[in-house]
């Protein structure tokens, strides 16, 4: 019992020196998005792979209200990416998908040590697919969906302004045809 009892009066005693060195306040971002895409035109056969991963950029502001909790906004740009199949009747086609999202979420953290901390963010997402091309009968559109944004990540801090972070991010329900909603993340934040 007694083993119990420092251990958790450890805890908390690192926890409050973390908390200490820990600066409240606002934080920008940059980073790099990889993101799958993936269509299915029906009755085609495909001469391009339908499927495949894209890089894209992503910019982000929030501020840290305590060690814990934070609200983050962010803008990503998931990339373009183009499909070229033939149709059942021979007719060729093409399809382009230019997808961006925006975010906005609570975020909470937790430190592992001094350097290291774990995090999960919960909010709302937009998310717009602009789909053009030419051979479809039915017509080509784009899609513009709101949902559950949701990410699990980790930072490591390089020291008190400049954190490195890495996560997967869930940007609400996918789109018929083009961009996949989950992706990875990589990024560096800048604490003011």
């Amino acid at each position: 019992m007694k083993k119990i009892l420092f251990a958790m009066i450890a805890s908390v005693s690192a926890l409050s020196a973390m908390s200490a060195a820990h600066a409240e306040g606002p934080y920008v971002g940059v980073g790099v998005t990889a993101n799958r895409y993936d269509f299915s035109v029906p009755g085609a056969t495909s001469a391009d792979n339908h499927s495949g991963a894209k890089a894209g950029g992503k910019v982000f502001a929030g501020y840290d209200l305590n060690q814990t909790w934070a609200v983050e906004g962010g803008y990503a740009d998931f990339g373009s990416k183009d499909y070229s199949y033939v149709n059942g009747a021979g007719a060729g086609g093409n399809v382009k998908s230019d997808s961006h999202g925006y975010y906005l979420a609570g975020k909470a953290t937790m430190p592992v040590n001094e350097k290291v901390g774990v995090f999960g963010k919960l909010g709302v997402a937009r998310v717009d697919n602009s789909l053009s091309g030419s051979g479809l009968s039915t017509g080509i559109r784009g899609e513009n969906k709101t949902g559950v944004y949701a990410s699990l990540g980790a930072q490591y801090a390089i020291n008190e302004k400049v954190s490195l972070t890495a996560e997967v991010e869930h940007f609400g329900k996918s789109a018929d045809q083009g961009h996949k909603a989950t992706g990875l993340a990589v990024g560096a934040r800048y604490n003011f």
